[in-house]
């Protein structure tokens, strides 16, 4: 019997068929082709477009999660509350749990009041008051998927999901929770509404880049950023103003001070974690863990700060510290000579501080410290952690693989650790880290020299 011609190639690979078993295999081969051609569009039930997908890139924490992001499947979770970055976390990783489900993660409400026990006080706002929703979307696009209560088809169909607590809801058990309700017939449900803690409580499952990608993607709203860049724009202007005197001093012998400045002014920000509610927890968590390096006095930090190695100075010196300490003018006094220290109250913002909630004060100092040049925060702070964190995304976006025997840009330091030359220790978030463990409840045992 005579073999097709499509069916020669068979033979080729030891393949010995005949006429009819060769169509056969032929026919199932294109039926194979139609079904990878026409599934995305068909996939969900009721003949879902292809446009409810949001096709993803990184596929490295979902599980069986093979064609995209689901548009018109939601994830719901509970208020977002405690401090920003406790905030920021939770809110990424409400994100990937989302992602983990295939599904768009409901805009959740913020808090802008810091309450922690007092959970009736709490005063919700909405993501968008203080992030841009759209450049969210667009920045993470592909990867998460943020969406409104106004998306919803049917809003009163929800599956309700309770999270796990105890000593007994161990990581392997959430996880396993997780998977079940990634598949049917959960999957049928418009919106999945996690009931229970606060995801910053979660079991964390996703690595530090994972996390990273999601803090990358937040972008305060024009209202908060343009206060932001009046803070720096004063803080570099002491600066520049300080570099003129100096350069106009006699003792330099020439007169440079009408000679423009070609680069903005350095200036160093140091995290200032001394406030009497710190320092009562610090001790406690010092005794807990058996752990010297957590707490560390004004003089400490002050000391530490003037021994960087190869700090030009005059520089000024913004203290991001608690409104309890506006009051306190020995933060001011005590720096070494060339250190000259301002915090809101001096620069003239206090002001303009109080007339935002706690939540978007706190996102104007983080901005602040974020930019500046030269970073020195407390190991064992989120707020100093996910400062360092963006920082080392910096260094990653310039294209920069490694810290090791490097004079990076945008050096950060821990002050409650003795570096070099009784300095603070040169620090770096290490990438690599397989859960954000370290940098939600803080460590002594941080990156100087780590590949990128």
């Amino acid at each position: 019997m005579d073999v097709p011609p499509y069916c020669k190639h068979f033979r080729v690979f030891g393949c010995h068929l005949n006429s009819f078993a060769c169509k056969c295999v032929v026919l199932a081969f294109i039926a194979l082709i139609l079904r990878a051609v026409l599934l995305p569009t068909f996939h969900n039930f009721g003949g879902a477009e292809q446009s409810k997908l949001v096709f993803i890139s990184n596929l490295s924490l979902s599980l069986g999660q093979k064609f995209g992001i689901r548009k018109d499947k939601f994830l719901e979770v509970p208020q977002i509350v405690w401090g920003l970055n406790n905030q920021k976390i939770a809110f990424a990783r409400a994100c990937l749990t989302a992602r983990f489900l295939n599904r768009t993660l409901l805009m959740p409400s913020l808090s802008a009041s810091l309450f922690y026990k007092e959970v009736e006080l709490l005063e919700p706002i909405s993501f968008d008051k203080v992030f841009q929703f759209k450049k969210f979307n667009s920045l993470c696009n592909g990867f998460v998927q943020l969406g409104e209560f106004s998306d919803l088809r049917n809003r009163t169909e929800a599956f309700e999901l309770q999270k796990g607590s105890g000593r007994r809801w161990t990581p392997e058990r959430d996880l396993y929770q997780l998977k079940q309700h990634n598949e049917d017939p959960y999957n049928e449900f418009e919106v999945i509404r996690i009931i229970g803690k606060n995801p910053f409580l979660w079991h964390d499952h996703w690595p530090v880049k994972d996390y990273a990608k999601v803090f990358e993607c937040l972008v305060l709203v024009d209202e908060i950023m343009n206060e932001v860049d009046k803070v720096v724009s004063r803080i570099r202007e002491i600066g520049a103003a300080q570099v003129r005197s100096q350069n106009e001093s006699p003792q330099n012998g020439i007169n440079r001070a009408e000679k423009p400045l070609l680069q903005p002014v350095p200036y160093v920000a140091v995290h200032m974690r001394i406030e009497i509610d710190w320092m009562i927890h610090c001790k406690k968590l010092e005794q807990r863990s058996n752990i010297s390096q957590i707490c560390s006095s004004k003089e400490e930090i002050m000391e530490r700060v003037g021994n960087i190695a190869g700090l030009k100075t005059p520089v000024v010196v913004y203290l991001a510290v608690a409104d309890s300490l506006l009051h306190d003018p020995s933060i001011l006094s005590g720096w070494k000579e060339g250190l000259i220290p301002y915090e809101k109250k001096k620069l003239g913002f206090e002001g303009t501080y109080k007339k935002f909630p706690y939540l978007i004060q706190s996102a104007i100092d983080y901005e602040v410290c974020s930019r500046a040049d030269v970073f020195v925060g407390n190991s064992f702070s989120t707020f100093s952690n996910l400062i360092v964190l963006d920082r080392t995304q910096k260094l990653i976006r310039m294209g920069v693989t490694s810290s090791c025997g490097v004079d990076v840009r945008w050096p950060s330091y821990a002050y409650n650790i003795l570096g070099e030359a009784k300095g603070p220790q040169r620090w770096m978030t290490n990438m690599s880290g397989s859960s954000l463990q370290a940098i939600s409840y803080g460590s002594n045992d941080i990156s100087c020299c780590v590949d990128l």
